[in-house]
């Protein structure tokens, strides 16, 4: 019994990895694209054009969400506020709303998309520290604020990744720098 030669054939590139043992990429009509999310050797074009698009989306729906309901309960959302010790409430909850919406909206469309996400990271900093501040919090209170502070440091993550790789292609952003 011989052993398979591990030099590549003239169907396969000189450094590839083969998908599988049946065959290398060059041998499937359509290759593998956990190969090519796994082995680094490729990359599934759709992910690349459409994961950006599909993470903005999920993420500026809690800011949009959370301004919209602001502004429909907006004396529910001064009494909490008030309720934690905030001062210039009107004016906090205005600014607020103002951040949510118009970061939720860059974010979204992707237009000034790295602003948007930075200034919404840099909104979550007191917001968090104010409104989940589970180690002031009662103990039956305390798990359901860890959960959302660490719900808050995940979403300040994305916002990082946002302002610091851009809105992806399939944005406002791209558009504007596009060739005609």
């Amino acid at each position: 019994m011989t052993q398979p030669s591990t030099r590549p054939t003239a169907g396969q590139a000189q450094g590839r990895l083969p998908y599988s043992s049946l065959g290398t990429a060059a041998d499937h009509a359509r290759p593998c694209p956990w190969h090519a999310l796994l082995s680094g050797h490729g990359r599934v074009e759709a992910l690349e054009r459409y994961a950006t698009l599909v993470g903005r989306i999920l993420i500026s729906q809690i800011f949009l969400i959370s301004g919209l309901q602001k502004i429909l309960d907006w004396s529910g959302n001064a009494e909490l506020m008030a309720s934690r010790g905030m001062f210039a409430v009107p004016l906090f909850l205005a600014g607020a709303i103002l951040v949510e919406v118009g970061g939720g909206l860059s974010l979204l469309l992707g237009f000034r998309s790295r602003l948007g996400a930075l200034l919404l990271f840099l909104f979550l900093i007191p917001t968090t520290l104010i409104f989940h501040s589970f180690w002031t919090e009662p103990p039956d209170r305390v798990q359901i604020q860890s959960i959302m502070f660490m719900k808050n440091l995940a979403i300040m993550g994305g916002l990082l990744l946002l302002a610091g790789f851009g809105a992806g292609p399939l944005s406002l952003d791209e558009r504007g720098r596009r060739p005609a």
